[in-house]
């Protein structure tokens, strides 16, 4: 059983390594023929990593352990006094979002070995805990506009420790071996070969993550080791860490990370946006007890039990990731609140178009306003997002984001309404029923599904995503299907 994390673990993602595992470790970074002269353990907590260094890596001449948690680095010192480590191995305590590192960093010789257990936590989560263990807020990934709004900035803050980590080696010798995410080491691999750093050998051996941590998280020992010599563009995949073949090659190709090489390579030409048929996510409101609500005759019950009148005008059905996976679309266990045409209108017009529901979201005030997004911040009251002329479409073909399955789904008008969905669900809105059942077919071809599988890595929380779905051009795969007469057909009254 996974034991629920206090606040300290959830802050500061403190997951203190098993002594044991981290020297299986260090073995394998050994076995690569790896000798460093160096190691850092930049996040040691009770310094796991910086012991087992010290007992597999005969070449070191200095070891430095760095943490912000002072407790913990009281225990290390005083195990390395008791335990009469020989070795130069420095402790220091810091936050390293503010640490100046240049001083670390230029006092230790190549080949430098740079190894631990950064936090496993999202900066949306610290945000959350209003804590102080975040680096500078920065837009650091260059999302755009609604994506950074949204939370498609949100990031893993190993993975700004794994980026800083890269900058301190750009022009160095050594090997950067890290526990962390899975998604976060694709993320890293992306980075590094669309900027062209150093990498000689790129690994990610997956890890028992329920085992060593009691964490249900799909997690790596994620290894990159820079130097001088050929770059490489490919990934090696274990299975574990006691794996002695790899049992994938991961690769990167027309700036995309692909798992299956050989789909990809026989459907590349289908990699394009499509101009006419663009991806919609769906409505995200963030106060379910008060926005999503059971029909009752024609009242309307929230989720605090309270029953209102309501206008339906404003009311419709949705459906959630669990009913497009399940195909279960014809009728509707919930109906939410749609206050909005477009992002940024005026809701005031409701005072007069639906006083009702007005005067319901008057009554809940509270409860919306302490919405914590900054996507809400200086809009009209009661606002929403992902609302466009898309969201009143009749029809829509449509895909859970959650679910492990790419299977793409007509969506039709439940009681005469359109459908709209939550934000975990993904869809092309479409006029008619014979324009969806076109582009579901096209979208269910086998070409379309062996180029967007190509693409996928299943053991992710969201494998499918909006930017993945978006490579996908359609008009490309109309003319493979030798459909592109009638494509054409339904593209050119296609205006959303």
């Amino acid at each position: 059983m996974v034991q629920k994390k206090d606040k300290n673990t959830c802050e500061f993602g403190d997951f203190q390594t098993p002594e044991s595992f981290a020297l299986e470790i260090t073995n394998i970074v050994k076995r690569l023929g790896i000798a460093p002269k160096s190691v850092l353990e930049p996040t040691c907590g009770r310094g796991a990593f910086l012991i087992a260094a010290c007992q597999t890596f005969s070449s070191v001449n200095k070891f430095v352990g760095f943490d912000i948690n002072i407790e913990h680095l009281k225990y290390l010192k005083k195990r390395i006094i008791t335990e009469k480590y020989a070795n130069e191995i420095d402790i220091i305590n810091g936050n390293f979002f503010n640490y100046d590192w240049s001083d670390i960093i230029n006092r230790l010789t190549d080949p430098l070995l740079i190894i631990g257990n950064p936090p496993w936590v999202t900066s949306s989560e610290l945000g959350f805990l209003k804590s102080s263990n975040l680096p500078q807020k920065s837009n650091f990934q260059n999302k755009s506009g609604y994506e950074a709004l949204t939370g498609k900035s949100n990031f893993d803050i190993s993975e700004w420790m794994l980026l800083k980590q890269l900058e301190w080696l750009k022009e160095r010798i050594g090997v950067i071996a890290m526990l962390c995410k899975t998604s976060v080491a694709r993320k890293i691999l992306i980075h590094v070969w669309q900027q062209k750093y150093r990498v000689i050998l790129a690994q990610i051996h997956s890890i028992d993550t329920l085992k060593n941590f009691n964490a249900s998280v799909d997690a790596c020992l994620f290894i990159l080791q820079i130097g001088d010599g050929s770059l490489e563009n490919k990934c090696e995949i274990f299975d574990s860490i006691y794996a002695q073949k790899s049992s994938q090659t991961i690769g990167y190709y027309q700036n995309t990370i692909v798992s299956n090489l050989n789909n990809y390579q026989r459907w590349h030409n289908l990699q394009g946006n499509d101009s006419k048929y663009i991806w919609r996510s769906g409505l995200k409101h963030d106060c379910s007890k008060v926005m999503e609500l059971v029909r009752q005759g024609d009242q309307y019950c929230n989720g605090y039990g309270d029953i209102y009148f309501l206008e339906q005008d404003f009311v419709y059905p949705i459906l959630k990731s669990s009913d497009v996976s399940n195909a279960h679309t014809s009728t509707c266990r919930k109906y939410v609140i749609v206050t909005q045409q477009y992002i940024g209108e005026d809701t005031t017009p409701l005072k007069f178009n639906a006083p009702n529901i007005w005067e319901y979201l008057q009554k809940y005030r509270e409860h919306l306003s302490k919405r914590s997004s900054s996507i809400y911040r200086h809009r009209p009251e009661f606002s929403i997002f992902g609302v466009g002329k898309y969201t009143f479409m009749p029809w829509k073909v449509a895909i859970s984001g959650f679910y492990k399955t790419l299977n793409f789904i007509e969506v039709g008008p439940i009681n005469g309404q359109p459908v709209v969905f939550d934000d975990t669900v993904y869809f092309v809105p479409c006029w008619s029923q014979s324009e969806a059942n076109f582009i579901a077919a096209m979208l269910n071809s086998q070409p379309a599904k062996e180029f967007l599988t190509s693409m996928i890595f299943w053991n992710d929380k969201r494998p499918i995503t909006i930017e993945l779905l978006k490579r996908l051009n359609l008009r490309v795969l109309a003319q493979i299907l030798d459909q592109e007469e009638v494509y054409d057909g339904y593209a050119k009254n296609h205006v959303v």
